[in-house]
C-alpha cells in the first residue's frame, strides 16, 4: 500500500424518500438507536463500506444508499438521484463525514418500513411539520432536506 499522507475522512451516503399522498407529502425517517443522536429522528443512511487494497476498495455510492436504506427501513426499489455533497467539518460529532445525498420519490399507498439495523424504528412523518422544525432531526439533516428541496445545489 502506497503512503498517503493526507488525513482521511469518512463517507456517509443518505436518502431522502418523500411519499406524495393525497393527506401531504410524507418523509420516510428513521429513529437512531445509537450515539450520536439516539433517539433522534434521521434520514436512513450511514457509511459507505471502503477498503485500502488496490482492487478491494468498497462499494460504489449509489450501492451504498441503497443498502442502508434496505438495511435500516426494510424498503428498497427506488430510484434514487443524487443530489449532492455536504461536507461542513462539525456536521458530525464523530469527525469528519461528507454525505452524499440522493432523492427518491413514491406515490400513495405507501411502503410499511420496519426499523433494522441499527434503526430503532422507521416511519413516515409529515414533510410539513419536519421543514416547520417539529420534528428535530439529528445531525444536518434538515439542511439536507431544505436544500435538496429547494433545488439548489449543497454549498
Amino acid at each position: 500500500m502506497p503512503e498517503y499522507r493526507y488525513p482521511r475522512p469518512s463517507v456517509a451516503a443518505d436518502s431522502l424518500i418523500v411519499g406524495h399522498t393525497a393527506g401531504g407529502d410524507q418523509v420516510l425517517l428513521i429513529r437512531r438507536g445509537h450515539p450520536p443522536f439516539e433517539g433522534s429522528w434521521a434520514l436512513p443512511g450511514g457509511f459507505v463500506e471502503v477498503g485500502d487494497q488496490l482492487g478491494a476498495q468498497g462499494e460504489e455510492l449509489l450501492d451504498a444508499a441503497a443498502r442502508e436504506l434496505r438495511e435500516e427501513t426494510g424498503l428498497e426499489g427506488f430510484q434514487l438521484t443524487q443530489v449532492g455533497a455536504f461536507g461542513a467539518p462539525d456536521r458530525d460529532p464523530r469527525g469528519r463525514v461528507i454525505s452524499v445525498l440522493y432523492r427518491g420519490e413514491c406515490r400513495e399507498p405507501l411502503p410499511n418500513p420496519v426499523g433494522g439495523d441499527d434503526a430503532a424504528d422507521a416511519r413516515w412523518v409529515s414533510l410539513e411539520r419536519v421543514l416547520a422544525g417539529e420534528e428535530p432531526l439529528a445531525f444536518d439533516h434538515l439542511h439536507l432536506i431544505r436544500t435538496a428541496l429547494s433545488g439548489e445545489a449543497p454549498p
